[in-house]
């Protein structure tokens, strides 16, 4: 079960596997008398949707993340709607896929989607920095880097750390165009956050555990971890800031003892 974790990718395939069978051993038994009653229509149709909830339930049961239930949810439907392009050339389907992964290649490797931080938080970091005297402030799974060129400026010395391909290029150049921040294409996990005063992460709850014992390792005493809407499990936060922002964003602050 753990490695399924580890490797969320063989888990989702495992869960589409298993359901398969299950659809599979439901319609050789009942088939005949189900498409003599209703028609073939609604028996394919009826075979999607099991397949997409037995895929999904499974997936939640290997323990995967909450967003490789939704895509174990979608992907019967999105395998049918291509076999049901049939003569709707191939470019598409290439061209869909090519930018999946410049933007979401880190997903499988990391379990880190990419979420994107509204102003309402990025202005929260901003009172925090002041009230701590914060001057360094580093994004871990940066993404698209708003976080980073919102940070920097006025003292504030702001950098990011991002690997998918496309996301990094977009970072990268918004930064170096408008003189605001630094990004590195580097993960998270070798990133250096030693002169950090304040490490800000958004991103799923799997890897929190990890991010902790880094930001325990390599943090200076007085720093503070701060993370986006997924808390450490089992430890409490030193503050929980709670923003009045259309999705009720909540920060957990996690101070560094050393």
């Amino acid at each position: 079960m753990h490695f399924l974790r580890a490797t969320p990718i063989l888990g989702a395939l495992l869960a589409q596997a298993l359901a398969a069978l299950v659809v599979a051993g439901l319609l050789s038994a009942l088939l005949p008398e189900l498409a003599g009653r209703f028609g073939i229509d609604p028996i394919i149709w009826g075979a999607l949707v099991l397949q997409a909830l037995l895929s999904a339930g499974l997936t939640r049961g290997l323990g995967l993340a909450v967003w490789w239930q939704w895509i174990a949810f979608a992907f019967p439907f999105a395998v049918a709607l291509a076999l049901a392009a049939g003569s709707l050339p191939a470019w598409p389907f290439g061209v869909a896929f090519l930018l999946l992964y410049l933007f979401f290649s880190n997903t499988a490797r990391e379990r880190v989607p990419l979420y994107l931080t509204n102003r309402a938080t990025i202005e929260a970091l901003r009172r925090l920095m002041a009230e701590r005297g914060a001057t360094r402030f580093i994004d871990l799974g940066s993404g698209l880097g708003g976080v980073v060129r919102g940070m920097a400026g006025k003292d504030r010395n702001a950098e990011g750390y991002e690997t998918a391909p496309m996301a990094f290029l977009i970072s990268a150049i918004l930064s170096k165009l408008t003189g605001r921040g630094t990004i590195h294409r580097r993960d998270i996990w070798s990133a250096d956050i030693t002169d950090a005063d304040i490490v800000y992460v958004f991103l799923s709850p799997e890897p929190m555990p990890m991010v902790h014992d880094k930001a325990r390792r390599e943090m200076k005493p007085g720093s503070l971890l701060v993370s986006n809407s997924f808390a450490i499990p089992g430890l409490d936060a030193d503050e929980i800031w709670d923003l009045s922002d259309r999705r009720k964003t909540r920060l957990y602050l996690y101070g560094m003892k050393g």
